[in-house]
């Protein structure tokens, strides 16, 4: 479908709105993915914002999204307004099961909006990286500096105009004056981060954790106040593990970019290429075979159930016990057994294709899923006894990191995180995708939404992961594997070596990529850390204008502070593991 602005009509959230503030300019914008979605004059952002979170009727209490898109080189903007660049903020209500998209249109090479931040905690970070990657400035925000490139960096990366690969870039000259100027920004400076005395007779010391530590699971640094082993200000430090991901589905064939996803949440698999491959599906009005959807759905559920594996072993090592690990490192290689049997690859398929999956079950799939649901189990019955029960482990997390679920809901926590609260809110029961309304399963909800819990949810949800798989086994449709539709890509082969049609359009697949009309679309889905959604805007070419990923783990990080005021080191170390994050799913 493509994005056409329509005439206002006073409906739901939008008409609402448009009674509220008439005469502002406030225009409607349908797009295909049937999320309300607002275009809202600058002047008119903050007052827009305050009313959908307080004072409408089951209000949008989390700013799921914040983002933008350089639009001066797109040609298929259907008459929305006039602009250089768009700030998009996509705000959620768990009350209302829904979404809205605010959309602001901005001119010249340094436009300006006002800051968030006071509205929302969680939106520090986000225009942050707005502000890096775009050039757009916020203001009144309490430190618009670089997040994920380094300070020395010149340009803002997202732009059209900023060169996608480092052959475009002049030579690189690393000389002695670059290298001083270059470790100078990497000093640490505590006050820039808020971090100031006590008082004069009180002294306080700042320890680096990170960005290279064990405890911090990947390149990652916190800096930390501490007076003795209390913690009095942490403030997380990321973007060295940036890879440019979003830059890379711009200048990507949409088929090609598919094993690009699989390296975002590098413990999720296919799971990354499912919302991806999702918005692409829905812009171009592909249908999904229900074996094919039965395929997705079960290698999802496989790769959830190897990363809780993982979370569920270097959790317990980070509490003190060493031994569940490596029992739990033999179950992810018996999943992973089963992965590569169907898919060929263990950790990074890519197996998702346009349309379906890249090939049919093979013979024998079903023996090798059989072994494992007798397998799993019983472990994890051994790991209740030697983990979840055990006594240190309990004291090392009860009641340490606890947040409730308006916290969480304030700086964007979905997923394991969210229902450790007792928020039982599933994109898989709330807003089905792939087929999931059929599969019969529970959402675990903690009590307390501590470093216990966040662990808990996670064991019970392996549990529901196997029922999900069982029915997987026993109820998996014939029929096609793939889309039978001109856009699926690669398209089946059963005809390509008959007739020279099927095999030139095979070839243009495959090396062009499909044209997917001009559109704009997000789908998410109930990934592995929490909610992960691809933002995709077509210009009706072979490759996406605009790839946005949202990452649960880059939300998740920014509560890191508001956890860690006032705990000890050890404490923050728990914490830290109950997160359940990778590097690569922040930084992209």
């Amino acid at each position: 479908m493509n994005a056409v602005l329509q005439e206002a009509r006073p409906t739901g959230i939008v008409g609402d709105l448009l009674s509220r503030y008439p005469g502002a300019g406030l225009l409607e914008q349908a797009t295909a993915d049937a999320v309300p979605t607002l275009w809202v004059p600058a002047s008119q952002l903050l007052a827009v914002l305050k009313t959908l979170k307080r004072d409408v009727t089951q209000p949008y209490r989390m700013l799921y999204d914040l983002t933008a898109i350089d639009e001066r080189q797109r040609r298929h903007r259907d008459g929305q307004p006039a602009a250089d660049f768009t700030v998009v903020y996509l705000l959620t209500s768990l009350q209302r099961n829904a979404d809205i998209r605010i959309k602001v249109a901005l001119s010249g090479d340094t436009p300006h909006l006002p800051s968030i931040t006071a509205l929302w905690a969680n939106a520090d970070w986000y225009e942050r990286e707005v502000w890096d990657l775009f050039g757009i400035v916020f203001d009144g925000h309490p430190h618009l500096v670089r997040i994920m490139m380094p300070r020395t960096w010149e340009g803002h990366p997202l732009r059209k105009d900023h060169y996608a690969r480092a052959t475009e870039a002049e030579r690189l000259q690393m000389d002695a004056a670059r290298v001083d100027r270059e470790q100078e920004a990497l000093r640490i400076k505590p006050e820039e981060w808020g971090m100031k005395a006590v008082d004069d007779d009180h002294d306080t010391m700042i320890l680096n954790l990170g960005p290279n530590h064990p405890s911090v699971h990947g390149v990652f640094r916190v800096m930390l106040q501490l007076d003795g082993e209390e913690i009095v200000q942490a403030a997380p430090d990321i973007g060295y593990h940036h890879r440019g991901a979003e830059k890379m589905g711009e200048r990507q064939s949409w088929h090609s970019y598919i094993p690009y996803t699989d390296r975002i949440d590098y413990l999720g698999g296919v799971m990354n290429n499912l919302p991806y491959l999702m918005a692409i599906e829905r812009m171009a009005g592909i249908p999904v075979p229900p074996r094919a959807q039965t395929i997705r759905v079960m290698l999802c559920e496989f790769f959830r159930i190897t990363s809780h594996l993982l979370y569920y072993g270097t959790y317990a090592q980070d509490v003190g016990s060493m031994s569940p690990v490596f029992y739990m490192f033999v179950d992810r290689q018996k999943a992973y057994d089963v992965i590569e049997a169907i898919t060929g690859f263990r950790m990074h398929p890519a197996w998702f294709r346009i349309g379906g999956v890249a090939a049919d079950l093979p013979i024998g799939w079903d023996k090798l899923v059989r072994e494992f649901l007798d397998w799993m189990p019983k472990r994890l019955v051994d790991y209740d006894k030697m983990a979840l029960r055990n006594s240190i482990l309990k004291r090392r997390s009860i009641g340490v990191g606890e947040y409730d679920t308006d916290a969480a809901i304030e700086w964007g926590v979905t997923g394991p995180g969210l229902r450790a609260t007792g928020c039982d809110f599933d994109y898989r029961k709330a807003r089905p995708y792939s087929g999931y309304e059929q599969f019969e399963f529970d959402v675990p909800t903690g009590k307390r939404g501590d470093v216990y819990d966040r662990c808990l949810v996670r064991v019970e949800e392996i549990r529901q992961s196997l029922r999900i798989i069982e029915q997987c086994l026993n109820n998996m449709p014939a029929g096609d594997y793939k889309a039978r539709h001109s856009l699926a890509t690669p398209p089946i082969k059963d005809r390509t070596m008959q007739d020279i049609e099927t095999l030139i359009h095979h070839f243009l697949s495959v090396s062009w990529g499909p044209v997917v009309p001009a559109g704009e679309c997000m789908m998410t889905v109930e990934a592995t850390k929490g909610l992960n959604s691809y933002y995709l805007t077509s210009d009706g070419g072979t490759m996406s204008y605009r790839t946005r990923i949202r990452t649960p783990s880059f939300a998740h990080l920014q509560m890191i502070p508001a956890m860690a005021r006032g705990v000890m080191v050890p404490d923050l170390i728990a914490i830290i593991a109950s997160i359940d994050f990778v590097m690569a799913d922040v930084d992209r």
